[in-house]
């Protein structure tokens, strides 16, 4: 039997209803000016590509394919938008989640069935992460995929967190700066990856997915191990947002502002061929600068014994 509510509870029900679906609005919004913003800024989708966005039936890639049917349906350009998902053959992997989902949006799709996991548990060593080869077969088959779909871009749905946690894992264990790019071309020079979450920070995604009930596929049916130290990185991340609120947006917005000559990569600076121009270098950097002259007179007060 259920529960009738008061007159008092019902306002309070009601309250929170509309105080959930305001937010909800507003996230939406947020979410399309991010994704919106990334592809003005970086030009990731032109009139006529195809994007083939590469769903795993984890939240992000629920989200990037939800807001780009958002998009596309305002885009000032025309774009064709379909959804690949690889099924590698990992126990227990729902065959029919994504397809019942995408044929109820309406959306084209292509499931690609290799049995990738197969070949991983051969060559990986019992016990040693699978990640590493998994997603290197995982790519190689996308690409392939993309040529024979003609997609013209494909889409990944790695988010801000995501970049920041590479650029780390890069510093703390490779030695390198170095994250994940916006838009690139694959190493073969016939595919240009996107990645139009690059704004969005997953606190964003997270709150999105559970608002529109995405089906999720859990994302460690192969049994491996979590990648330990992409975690430790990101629970460091995580921890400096709440301790210090503000500082995971500076960081990213340090990867867009990066001052080659205020490095020691000879590479991007000729460090040894420098020599004083007698102009002055308007690079916003007063440290080393001349201090102006004439100097400001100083008040010497002689306060008497």
């Amino acid at each position: 039997m259920s529960a009738v509510l008061d007159p008092q509870q019902q306002q309070a029900y009601q309250d929170a209803r509309t105080k959930a679906e305001r937010e909800a609005r507003k996230l939406d919004k947020r979410l399309c000016r991010l994704v919106g913003q990334a592809v003005t800024d970086f030009n990731m989708i032109e009139a006529g590509d195809k994007v083939m966005v590469c769903l795993s039936g984890g939240k992000d890639s629920y989200g990037m394919l939800d807001i780009l049917l958002k998009l596309q349906a305002r885009a000032p350009v025309p774009f064709e938008l379909i959804a690949v998902n690889l099924d590698q053959k990992q126990p227990g992997f729902p065959q029919d989640v994504l397809p019942n989902y995408l044929r109820g949006l309406g959306v084209p799709f292509h499931i690609e069935e290799q049995d990738t996991y197969s070949i991983v548990k051969r060559v990986v060593p019992e016990g040693k992460t699978t990640c590493g080869l998994c997603s290197r077969l995982r790519r190689g088959i996308l690409y392939r995929v993309a040529d024979e779909l003609g997609a013209t871009k494909v889409a990944l749905g790695h988010h801000r967190d995501d970049i920041l946690q590479t650029f780390f894992l890069n510093m703390f264990f490779g030695g390198k700066l170095k994250s994940m790019p916006p838009k690139l071309v694959s190493d073969d020079g016939r595919h240009v990856v996107i990645r139009p979450l690059a704004y969005v920070p997953e606190k964003e995604l997270v709150a999105w997915a559970a608002h529109r009930g995405f089906p999720i596929i859990p994302c460690n049916l192969c049994g491996s191990q979590e990648n330990l130290q992409r975690q430790v990185v990101g629970d460091m991340l995580r921890d400096w947002e709440r301790k210090h609120p503000g500082r995971v947006e500076n960081m990213f917005n340090a990867l867009q502002n990066v001052a080659p000559s205020h490095l020691l990569d000879g590479t991007l600076h000729d460090f040894r061929g420098l020599k004083p121009t007698g102009v002055p270098d308007a690079d916003g950097d007063t440290a080393f600068d001349p201090p102006s002259f004439p100097a400001p007179t100083a008040t010497v007060r002689i306060v008497q014994a």
